[in-house]
């Protein structure tokens, strides 16, 4: 990758380029110059017995269009990118483009938003409009992992039921819309010993849930549990603060079962939620909270969060 981002490939362009409009400048001037006299105006060429070639010059509408090109081709490249790395005079670029146009419509919807933003968030989970508003900011920027209908999918977390890694408080929900969240679960696996003991502690994790357990392997693995109570907490049911997930339940972000427990606890996991604050305003957050939180109490569902 590191190929791409070097100074050769900026210079490649820019010596390609010139070549280019060096060689259509030369192919014209070739081609412009007046053609050898012949007694009969043509080449000496025959085809099909009696279909001869003309040796006419170039006409001059066609030269001039040439031409054209050439010139424009050059004014171009002198006011936007085009020569490598060169931004040119007029210092276009498609990001100071979008900036600009969403700096315009944020402009032009900051009133509706600052309207909004004087509302508590669980106040406009039944406004129809916010919620519309909602909708659409989450379609945009949210679906890609959460899905169209929020629910989620392995490693990505269910919106719409009750179970919330760090809590659904409107400010938390704020917190993580603007900032972001990274879940870390360590590695464990030298920790808690060989796979005899991690198989053990996974069984015992599974049962606190009430999930199909070998019972006396369970047990031997209770002791072994102080190495996640500093996270899950001793009785396993989780730390919002630190986004440590509720363990009683049957709600499993990376999947459950006996051989996902034994891979988490080896290997560690690492989760990150991007941070939204340089992309939405704080009334397009404000109003993505509210419809967030609308979820959960709209619509019933089974998956993770």
């Amino acid at each position: 990758m590191a190929d791409f981002t070097s100074g050769f490939w900026s210079s490649f362009i820019t010596i390609a380029t010139i070549v280019s409009i060096v060689f259509c400048l030369l192919l014209l001037l070739i081609n412009s110059k007046k053609p050898a006299k012949t007694a009969d105006n043509t080449t000496g060429h025959v085809w099909d017995g009696d279909l001869r070639e003309a040796n006419n010059p170039l006409p001059r509408w066609w030269s001039g269009l040439f031409v054209i090109t050439i010139v424009f081709a050059a004014i171009y490249l002198w006011l936007y990118p085009g020569l490598g790395s060169n931004a040119g005079a007029a210092k276009w670029s498609a990001h100071g483009q979008y900036d600009a146009e969403k700096q315009a419509l944020d402009a032009e919807m900051a009133p509706l938003y600052a309207k909004y933003q004087q509302q508590p968030i669980p106040s406009l989970i039944g406004d129809p409009q916010a919620r519309a508003i909602g909708e659409r900011l989450f379609l945009a920027n949210c679906a890609q992992c959460h899905g169209s209908d929020a629910r989620g999918a392995k490693g990505f977390p269910n919106l719409t039921d009750g179970d919330w890694l760090y809590g659904n408080a409107p400010e938390q929900i704020v917190q993580t819309l603007a900032r972001g969240r990274n879940g870390v679960m360590p590695a464990l696996g030298a920790a808690v010993g060989g796979a005899p003991e991690i198989d053990q502690l996974a069984q015992y994790v599974l049962s606190l849930s009430g999930s199909a357990t070998d019972s006396v392997k369970a047990e031997l693995g209770k002791p072994r549990f102080a190495v996640c109570a500093a996270c899950h907490g001793a009785d396993g049911k989780g730390n919002q603060a630190l986004g440590a997930p509720n363990l009683t339940d049957r709600i499993w972000l990376h999947g459950g079962g006996l051989q996902q427990v034994v891979s988490i606890i080896t290997q560690g996991k690492d989760n990150m939620m991007p941070a939204w604050d340089t992309k939405l305003t704080e009334g397009q957050i404000h109003v993505l909270a509210s419809y967030v939180l609308g979820l959960s109490q709209r619509a019933p569902a089974t998956a993770s969060k």
